[in-house]
């Protein structure tokens, strides 16, 4: 279960972001994934639709709807200060980063590529030249 000291944060910086959950359209559907005959059964799975601006967040990592529900409000909240202030969420951080280390793991792995078709090419020529003389 979460804290009712962590549920009080959330709730005061929800207010201060401007939240209230009157804007919230909240629904519960049944997760998928991984939780076996637990989460086909239960409706665990939470959705927010903050309707002012139109986000939305689902959130099913835990089994608990109750934590959920508080990991979804905690997203919404997250979502919400990063459109306030023009920022990426750490989410979207850290996709980005990925995406550059991957890119930048490809080029590697084309200067590696180079570099071995250079050293092979270099050796037929050797080859050849021994064989002319």
């Amino acid at each position: 279960m979460i804290s009712s000291e962590k549920e009080a944060a959330l709730r005061l910086r929800m207010i201060a972001l401007g939240l209230f959950e009157t804007d919230i359209d909240e629904t519960f559907v049944r997760s998928g994934g991984a939780g076996g005959q637990h989460v086909n059964k239960t409706s665990s799975c939470v959705q927010l639709r903050h309707r002012p601006t139109g986000l939305q967040v689902k959130c099913q990592d835990e089994r608990s709807q109750a934590i959920n529900r508080f990991l979804a409000r905690r997203r919404l909240a997250d979502l919400f200060q990063a459109q306030i202030l023009n920022q990426k969420t750490a989410e979207q951080q850290k996709m980005e980063k990925i995406r550059r280390q991957k890119r930048r793991r490809s080029r590697r792995s084309k200067e590696r590529m180079l570099a071995d078709k250079k050293h092979q090419a270099q050796r037929l020529s050797n080859r050849r030249v021994s064989e002319h003389e």
